[in-house]
């Protein structure tokens, strides 16, 4: 089971997070009063042959509407963010016939290791808090025997977002119906055809998108036809020393942890180069000789790299050990891909 780092002591508090977590514990007083109680919003997992990521938050949740067939009717993207999380919430994890408990943090977010023996592929835990009813949260297991796995970020890789750009982004996540997201073209085929060749093999989304967005994130990738996975978000909010965190850390220290947690599994590694993708792929791979399988980037459209505030500079990568391949679309990549043998021609 791997090692959990101890947390740091927060000795000094940003005044910011603090009037944050005034903010939300006020809102949390005048949702209870209304007769609202919090929820446990499970997010997919993965873990290995004796212990499990398990990861969701804590939230009073809005109602909203659903149509007959089950989908959310004209969700807007400021909904994910009315929520309000629950802070430092107790909430009690079952995993086949043992109970943990565990705490969510100032954000309400749960993100744990626990140890627990499941068989390989999908597995179901249960989480629940305050008596409320379970609920199911999925994980991936990665059997011992597994060689290949996939990290894919996801904003202008996998959705187009041009995210880069604040006036752009606020627009896209508060704004704009979740129905009217688009994919990238290609690229649920490419990760279904990579997934399919390769039996067991683990999909990590790794996104510097907010906690907020994980439904939405969620049904946006089952609408559109691509492959499960465990996602991995971040908060947008200030931290004990920070404004803002820092989503390439939140990346880089997600990659460290992938490689530290399954030693035996060479990564395919999908972004593109309208972020720092490039930049981070580069460190990793470096840092972890033999930990990459390939890495895939994106380019951006014209039009595309000029709402995400331009295109970062990919580097020269045809001395590289590490098949290193760029394309348009989903398409180009696994041309690329075959091209390099990391796909089956």
């Amino acid at each position: 089971m791997p090692e959990i780092a101890s947390p740091a002591p927060e000795t000094k508090v940003l005044w910011l997070a603090r009037l944050e977590y005034r903010f939300h514990a006020w809102r949390e007083r005048r949702a209870r009063k209304r007769g609202q109680r919090p929820t446990v919003m499970p997010f997919p997992g993965y873990g290995g042959p004796d212990w499990v990521r398990v990861v969701g938050r804590v939230m009073i949740v809005p109602p909203v509407k659903q149509t007959e067939s089950g989908e959310y009717a004209s969700v807007r993207g400021w909904r994910s963010f009315v929520a309000v999380p629950i802070g430092f919430a107790q909430v009690t994890v079952t995993i086949g016939d043992v109970s943990h408990e565990v705490v969510a943090d100032r954000g309400g977010v749960i993100d744990t290791v626990l140890p627990a023996r499941l068989e390989p592929g999908w597995q179901t835990v249960m989480m629940s808090v305050e008596g409320q009813e379970p609920v199911e949260s999925r994980v991936f297991i990665v059997g011992p025997d597994v060689r290949f796995g996939v990290v894919s970020d996801v904003d202008d890789t996998v959705m187009v977002t041009a995210l880069p750009r604040p006036l752009i982004a606020a627009w896209n996540s508060f704004v704009v119906d979740e129905h009217a997201r688009q994919p990238v073209a290609g690229m649920a085929v490419l990760l279904e055809r990579i997934v399919r060749e390769n039996p067991g093999a683990p999909v990590v989304y790794l996104s510097t998108g907010a906690w907020n967005i994980a439904p939405t994130l969620t049904r946006f990738l089952t609408r559109h036809l691509f492959p499960p996975g465990a996602i991995l978000l971040t908060d947008w909010g200030p931290t004990h020393d920070r404004w803002f965190r820092s989503g390439k850390a939140h990346k880089a220290s997600n990659l460290r942890r992938l490689a530290s947690e399954f030693p035996h599994v060479r990564w395919l590694l999908i972004g593109d180069d309208g972020q720092h993708d490039d930049q981070l792929y580069t460190t990793f791979t470096s840092e972890h000789p033999g930990r990459v399988a390939a890495v895939a980037i994106r380019r951006l459209s014209p039009a595309e790299a000029v709402l995400a505030g331009g295109r970062t500079v990919v580097d020269d990568h045809s001395a590289a050990d590490v098949p290193w391949v760029t394309g348009a679309d989903g398409g180009e990549l696994l041309e690329r891909l075959e091209g390099v043998g990391v796909v089956e021609t």
